[in-house]
């Protein structure tokens, strides 16, 4: 039997599929916003009403943010259609009412508009694995009463997929800080008496500060006055003591602090993610050589050390462990060869078995263990949402706790075993221009992505790139532009999700990752004015593609264990590597396409992975920095930056503005690179920027940054 397939201009609707396309091509639109397009292609003409919206797609019995849901996914139907909200083609609001399709629609060729309704099963399927039953009519179907079934099929479907993902009724928020700011990081003392946490808005290799406060109603305290990197706070057995870990190169080490604060001590060298077996014996994680981290355990003193866990990628690191009640286990949380917080893991601490994924299919940042050992917790990002899960030991399946539009980081678990402590708010992000009249917010909408793919100015600061995800149900980031001048912004390829990009010197391609369903890394390049679809360069994955100078690609590729910066013709043809040896990641290139900086493992003598800049014209590479950090490039090409302070909650961090001389010819640097904290001498000629984040443009004086705005306080949630 044919589909039920609908044209409007362009673009043809595939109710069976849930699909849409544009001259053959499948355009990405997510869940909610596609049922949203089929109910008013369903409605063609006639008026709907946000509350007929609300109550199709959400439900009463949802609490969400419905308007804001509504706003998004009407944004989001324009912006892949092409539609103009002032001149719809497609789409028109109804000020204060809701919104009207106003194209012409009909039946597509080939589909089943001679196909009499009595000849359709009796169930049809609507999304994964929904069904619904179809009544019978000798009629044969119009295109609107086709659409008719479509949208039944989505509001039933709609239905059914509240029915399964409500959270449980039983759970209960009691809120444990009421910051105007953040809490994150949570730990409790092993009595669950009292709580330790990092307050800023970031978990993970923060400048920010642990605090402490007794539950449920005790002041919260500052402990430590440390601003070098830091994560994973962890109770000594007796309570008396906070563990965390420091980013000390060139590796980590772990620090105590007392409980009541004060003076923080070495505790252990190359040790990181420490907690405690019992009162002699630690679980911790250490770097092997580079960047790998393992899991290992040792006692206090550190003899007879024996390595439990290490992952099977070189660039992989292994940051938590969390282990089981009886010990005989631990929870892994861990990056994998790209960098990409990977699923977690459960490994066995006595070597009985070997390690496996474990919890839902999403970047897995914290976990934890019911005090029987029956329950494993887990905070994982799914689908650009981070929630809390949990799953039966050893192999039940992942079962989602939280829901909604705020998010879930960080837990731990009370010693009775009936409530979660973990952090739960929003965040928002947005790009901000520093000039010479001072700091002003671009207009943007969403999340701005931060990590490998940065935003980036075109060569003469009248293009700002960057990569946004628009809502909660975006499955991930599309480039997008804002012109200057103008301060217009738009979607460069609607629906096309990346996950990191380069625009060629010119302005006029782009190249590209993605990733497909099954996780392989793909390239892709595509021209920025759309005159011609994407083409897939080569089939060998890759990922942080760049343009080299004559408009090569350079990518990094996974090879056994190890990563290598590869180049190859823009027909996929001529591979090669650029350097013989690995390197960890591409971090920039600079304008002139001269060099690339990267980070390269250890060499023999060295301290530690090493910053270096890459001469892609043959010839020996430069270091950088002394410790991580990454180089930035000037529009121009006349300046290099490098962040020497990190941010924090009370500081926006510091830069280095490095002059560079003519055809990028780099300055002197000293020999063992930059150090943390270095001030403008350290290079003659270098400026401080004050902010470690920043995206330059043409000089020190003109540069973006991403400004992110987070809210997040600690609750007690309880079990269901």
């Amino acid at each position: 039997m044919a589909a039920r397939v609908f044209e409007f201009g362009e673009f043809k609707l595939d109710c069976d599929r849930f699909e849409l396309r544009r001259t053959g091509q499948i355009l990405r639109l997510e869940r909610k916003p596609m049922e949203l397009l089929i109910l008013l292609v369903a409605s063609q003409g006639h008026l709907v009403t946000r509350s007929q919206i609300s109550e199709s797609l959400w439900g009463s019995e949802v609490f969400v943010d419905i308007e804001h849901g509504i706003n998004t996914a009407i944004r989001k139907i324009r912006r892949v259609l092409g539609d103009d909200p002032e001149q719809p083609r497609f789409v028109q609001t109804v000020t204060g009412k809701g919104y009207r399709f106003v194209a012409d629609v009909a039946v597509a060729e080939g589909a089943n508009a001679e196909v009499a309704a009595a000849d359709f099963p009796t169930e049809r399927r609507s999304g994964p694995g929904l069904l619904v039953s179809v009544p019978p009519s000798r009629k044969r179907p119009t295109a609107a009463i086709m659409a008719g079934i479509c949208a039944l099929l989505v509001i039933v479907g709609v239905a059914a997929y509240r029915s399964l993902h409500l959270p449980p009724t039983e759970i209960k928020y009691t809120q444990l800080t009421d910051f105007t700011d953040s809490a994150v990081a949570p730990a409790l003392s092993p009595d669950g008496r009292m709580l330790a946490f990092i307050r800023g808005s970031g978990g993970f290799l923060t400048a920010d500060q642990i605090w402490v406060k007794m539950l449920p109603n005790g002041e919260a305290r500052r402990v430590t006055d440390d601003f070098r990197p830091k994560y994973g706070p962890a109770f000594s057995p007796d309570g008396s003591e906070i563990a965390y870990s420091v980013l000390q190169p060139p590796s980590f080490s772990t620090y105590t602090v007392s409980a009541l604060g004060g003076d923080a001590h070495l505790f252990l060298r190359n040790a990181a993610g420490l907690s405690w077996l019992d009162t002699n014996q630690l679980l911790f994680s250490e770097i092997r050589s580079g960047l790998h981290l393992g899991v290992a355990t040792a006692p206090v003193t550190r003899t007879g050390i024996r390595e439990i866990y290490f992952p099977a990628h070189e660039r992989g690191m292994a940051h938590y462990s969390y282990a089981s009640p009886d010990r005989h286990w631990a929870l892994v949380v861990e990056m994998d060869g790209t960098g990409a917080w990977a699923p977690c893991r459960l490994i066995s601490i006595d070597g009985a078995a070997t390690s496996r994924s474990i919890g839902p299919d999403g970047g897995c940042t914290s976990a934890g263990w019911s005090p029987d050992g029956a329950w494993m917790y887990f905070t994982a990002s799914v689908e650009g949402r981070s929630h809390l899960w949990r799953q039966r030991f050893p192999g039940g399946p992942p079962e989602q706790i939280t829901f909604g539009p705020t998010e879930e980081d960080g837990v731990a678990v009370e010693p009775q075993g009936r409530a979660l402590i973990t952090s739960v708010g929003v965040h928002e992000s947005s790009i901000w221009i520093h000039d010479t009249e001072g700091d002003r917010q671009l207009s943007s909408e969403g999340e701005v992505a931060p990590g490998w793919a940065p935003p980036s100015f075109s060569q003469n600061d009248s293009i700002l790139y960057y990569l946004l995800r628009h809502g909660p149900d975006d499955p991930g980031t599309e480039l997008w532009r804002t012109l200057l001048d103008s301060g217009r912004s738009e979607a460069v390829f609607p629906g096309v999700f990346m996950l990191a990009y380069d625009v060629s010197p010119d302005g006029r391609q782009v190249v590209y990752s993605t990733a497909t369903p099954a996780g392989k890394n793909q390239l892709w390049l595509a021209p920025v004015d759309r005159s011609s679809p994407p083409t897939r360069v080569g089939d060998i994955g890759g990922t942080l593609p760049h343009f080299g100078a004559h408009g090569e690609i350079l990518f990094r590729l996974a090879e056994g264990n190890s990563n290598y910066l590869e180049r190859m013709n823009a027909d996929g043809s001529g591979r090669s590597k650029v350097v013989p040896y690995p390197i960890i990641e591409i971090q920039s290139i600079s304008p002139g396409r001269r060099w690339i900086m990267a980070m390269v493992p250890a060499s023999p003598g060295d301290k530690g992975p090493a910053p270096m800049a890459i001469p892609l014209d043959g010839g020996p590479p430069r270091r950088m920095c002394a410790s991580y950090c990454t180089p930035v490039w000037a529009s121009s090409g006349k300046f290099l930056f490098i962040a020497v302070e990190a941010s924090s909650r009370m500081s926006p961090g510091r830069s280095l503005a490095i002059p560079v001389g003519p055809g990028e010819s780099l300055p002197s640097f000293p020999a063992a690179g930059i150090e943390l904290g270095a001030e403008a001498g350290v290079v003659p000629g270098s400026q401080s920027v004050p902010r470690d984040d920043l995206v330059p443009g043409r000089d020190p004086a003109h540069y973006a940054y991403v400004n992110t705005t987070t809210h997040r306080n600690l609750y007690r949630i309880t079990l269901p």
